[in-house]
């Protein structure tokens, strides 16, 4: 009997010792972090993840499904669909600058910036990575299947403070992101249904004529172009470029959106008017504020098709898309929605937290 117990003993020490080997404390982690950052700086460093996105800024939570792709050294591309419209917005990155294509509309704008070095999304992995790598205060946990880090948020905004980030045992892949305020309300949450790395991209798949062409294939492979009676084209076909001219002479009228008035104001600030440009063939529509800040919206939607180029800046992320933030003699901050209407918020002396505040409730309304 007593050697029977001895034996128990032994077996059930053994047990708790291996159980103890398979598990990894904070710096183990962190050590594969650096690993798998490496190998994404190497020459086939690469990703895909796709998810969904809610953001809780405004006065009603906004859902998007995303899709994330990096190749190395700086390709990127995001694809953002709001669930609410079913429209698609696609931030891209390749060796002609930054885009934000709207293909549904046939609209682009294009930023000159080095996009995302100098500001990190949420949603691309080496901001998330970046963030457990940088906070010596990291707090780590373990769930059934994750690592789980609580970290400072770093998105230059004051309104995000903190992180969770969940991380899959098995290769570290992001699972779920939750970004908080100071008061510990979560504002944005990822939860992503699938990460890969070591994708594998077609040459093209980061064009931007690529893109606009073919949103409605989300892996941009096998494209086949059709003509109206539904026979297969080819980009060469003379017939199919000449279509194409044509298409590009005459924009479609896209119309008057009426007014887009955001329900957010900071603290003290009040509406002085509005002045719609009734003539203007863009539907131009120039609202003013003043009080504690004084900020001029500028709303416009132009049947251009050609690619809308704006001079160099801060490329800042909105949630819903990207905009470009300029620091000259006024403070500007420009961004397209998912409907091709064209905000600007121009002021000297209001903050880049306060524009993206009213950005975001400029999102959710409609046109009066």
């Amino acid at each position: 009997m007593r050697r029977m117990s001895w034996v128990l003993a032994m077996i059930v020490c053994v047990t708790v010792v291996f159980a103890g080997c398979g598990k990894k404390d904070a710096d183990t982690v962190v050590k594969g972090l650096n690993d798998v950052a490496a190998t994404l700086q190497s020459k086939e460093g690469s990703y895909k993840g796709t998810g969904k996105m809610t953001l809780y800024t405004g006065e009603k939570p906004q859902e998007y499904n995303i899709e994330v792709w990096y190749q190395n050294p700086s390709y990127y591309r995001i694809s953002l669909t709001n669930a609410q419209k079913d429209v698609t917005q696609i931030v891209l990155r390749n060796d002609d600058g930054v885009f934000v294509l709207t293909p549904s509309l046939n609209k682009s704008f294009r930023f000159k910036s080095d996009w995302p070095e100098n500001q990190g999304q949420v949603y691309l992995y080496q901001t998330l990575v970046q963030g457990i790598l940088n906070d010596k205060t990291r707090q780590f946990a373990e769930d059934k299947d994750s690592y789980v880090f609580d970290v400072a948020a770093n998105y230059h905004s004051q309104s995000l403070v903190r992180q969770k980030i969940w991380l899959s045992k098995d290769n570290y892949a992001p699972k779920q992101v939750r970004v908080s305020d100071a008061e510990a309300h979560v504002m944005v949450e990822v939860k992503f249904s699938e990460f890969k790395f070591d994708a594998k991209f077609e040459k093209d798949s980061f064009d931007m004529k690529r893109n606009m062409a073919a949103v409605d294939d989300p892996t941009l492979g096998m494209v086949t172009e059709v003509d109206e009676n539904g026979n297969p084209i080819s980009a060469d076909d003379p017939q199919a470029a000449e279509n194409e001219n044509n298409s590009a002479a005459a924009p479609k009228e896209l119309g008057d959106f009426g007014t887009i008035e955001p329900v957010y104001m900071p603290e003290g600030v009040e509406r002085k008017d509005i002045n719609k440009m009734e003539d203007n063939p863009n539907h131009s529509v120039l609202i003013r504020y003043d009080g504690t800040y004084q900020y001029t919206i500028i709303e416009s939607r132009s049947s251009d098709m050609a690619v809308s180029s704006v001079a160099s800046g801060e490329v800042v992320d909105l949630g819903f898309t990207a905009g470009l933030y300029t620091k000259d003699e006024q403070k500007t901050l420009t961004w397209m929605n998912d409907e091709g209407i064209e905000f600007r918020i121009t002021s000297s002396n209001l903050p880049l937290d306060e524009m993206k505040l009213i950005a975001a409730s400029l999102q959710e309304q409609t046109g009066k």
